[in-house]
């Protein structure tokens, strides 16, 4: 094994080992649709589209993952969805 395809596996591994955490959104009888898709869009930085897929997604299904990526970032985002009224946590 060439030097070049060690490091090229070991950051393949490095890569893999990184925990993605997401954020689900959960159905509830109180928000409306628009203030659903107006929170995702300034919460979550969704477009028009993914927000309004997302919060259909939320009604017809009852959750949704609606952001994936580290603990860390995901933290202020969940609270800012939980602070509008929203229903969420962070799996």
């Amino acid at each position: 094994m060439s030097t070049k395809e060690k490091i090229s596996e070991e950051l393949l591994l490095e890569e893999e080992t990184v925990k993605q955490n997401e954020i689900v959104l959960f159905n509830d009888d109180v928000n409306t649709f628009d203030h659903v898709i107006e929170t995702l869009i300034a919460v979550c930085n969704h477009t028009p589209e993914q927000a309004e897929q997302c919060s259909l997604i939320v009604h017809y299904k009852g959750k949704c993952t609606v952001k994936t990526g580290e603990y860390c970032d995901l933290e202020p985002q969940c609270s800012g969805l939980l602070n509008a009224g929203l229903s969420a946590e962070i799996v």
